[in-house]
């Protein structure tokens, strides 16, 4: 069954000062909409103790004067987002952020700034050919029924290369890139700040003491800048390389036995890691962040990629003999566990119909870059080291058996 890809691409408007006041009469209508909505909420709130989700909240909202100032795809989209901010709030809240804040209302000393408008299938018509786009206006701000935004863009296509990820427990992600680079991201960091923030909890009076819930949301931060600092990383690295397609392992099964389906026993240490490790979270942000550069992220079946030769295709247990060392019986070559997994799950691509993927590189991959892939140390602040904030240094190639 093909992959269906579905490729962002980032453009610049060429006639701006045309377009210029019908997109701010845009802007300015999602932030009305977005206020409106946001005061339904509050009274919802005050009358039944409850935020309503975005389906109520859209049926509600429909016959609304201000809906239609955009188009309804547009307009849909708008509380769909108010809807995620407090879903986001209410996570915030549930893991002791107690300076957590219920998203805002749109509007400053009598301004509002204008929010971000999205267009979807019904809202937009593309003209490839003459590189333009056509953006349709709510029914509100039509001056006639079939007037709409005629905006001349400058697309910038992604890249053709492509890049495989395999998440994991010791090293967080391993990144095979089609030029033949290899990346591993320890998860060095992360997990000395799990054992220090547990360590520092169990030794609270009470777990809902005011320093309790200060650890927790100190622990949340540090995670979560953690996270984005490796997203933001490889999504550098992937347009740095050309790379127009991510493949990022589906990580469902992996509690599960391959062969009996049955629960899997990690040992304790790993056992803690992997129901502790936000790899979801770094699914997210790697998509989003990658989406904003033209980069398509597509997740695709780990299954078998960590006993599969990246190099003859071999597929046995026992080429895995440690961690972090795979060695081949079939072929002979020997390569990082991880990195040899990342590189399946980027040749997993040649599934989708609308990638083109690059050929495997024709080195002998028992010396080469999958066997010594670059190792990306995350450092925290020199002068601060119990600081969240840090960033990535690469360290010399190595092999870790």
């Amino acid at each position: 069954m093909a992959i269906q890809v579905t490729r962002t691409y980032v453009a610049s408007i060429r006639n701006q000062q045309q377009v210029k006041s019908d997109l701010d009469s845009l802007g300015f209508a999602a932030s009305k909409l977005w206020n409106i909505a946001r005061w339904t909420c509050d009274r919802i709130w005050s009358e039944t103790g409850t935020i309503p989700e975005d389906g109520p909240l859209k049926a509600y909202l429909k016959t609304h004067e201000r809906y239609a100032d955009l188009n309804s795809q547009s307009s849909q989209r708008v509380i769909e987002e108010l809807a995620e901010a407090f879903k986001g709030w209410y996570a915030k809240r549930r893991n002791g952020d107690d300076r957590a804040n219920p998203p805002k209302y749109r509007k400053h000393n009598g301004d509002h700034p204008r929010s971000t408008v999205t267009f979807k299938e019904d809202g937009f018509k593309h003209d490839s050919k003459n590189n333009r786009i056509r953006l349709s206006k709510g029914r509100n701000l039509k001056e006639h029924w079939s007037d709409f935004i005629l905006c001349e863009i400058e697309a910038e296509s992604p890249g053709n290369e492509t890049a495989g990820i395999d998440l994991g427990i010791k090293n967080l992600a391993a990144v095979s890139y089609s030029t033949g680079d290899h990346e591993l991201y320890p998860g060095n960091a992360l997990k000395t700040d799990e054992r220090y923030f547990a360590k520092e909890i169990a030794k609270c009076n009470s777990s809902r003491s005011n320093k309790a819930l200060w650890l927790r949301r100190k622990r949340s931060e540090r995670r979560s800048h953690y996270l984005h600092a490796v997203t933001r990383h490889i999504v550098e690295e992937c347009v740095e390389r050309g790379v127009g397609t991510i493949a990022v392992g589906n990580l469902e099964g992996i509690r599960e036995d391959d062969e009996t389906g049955e629960v899997r026993n990690w040992g304790d240490r790993g056992n803690e890691g992997l129901h502790r490790w936000a790899f979801d979270r770094f699914t997210n942000l790697l998509t989003y962040k990658a989406k904003a550069e033209g980069i398509a992220v597509v997740v695709v079946s780990e299954r078998d990629t960590s006993k599969t030769c990246s190099c003859c295709g071999q597929k046995r247990d026992a080429n895995r003999v440690e961690r972090g060392l795979y060695v081949c019986r079939g072929c002979n070559a020997v390569m990082n566990a991880d990195s040899n997994g990342a590189e399946n799950i980027r040749c997993r691509l040649d599934q989708a119909e609308k990638v083109t993927l690059s050929p495997r590189s024709s080195e002998d991959r028992s010396s080469g870059r999958v066997a010594r892939p670059v190792v990306n140390l995350f450092r925290r602040g020199e002068h601060d080291p119990s600081c969240g904030q840090g960033t990535f240094a690469e360290q010399a190639s190595i092999c870790e058996p």
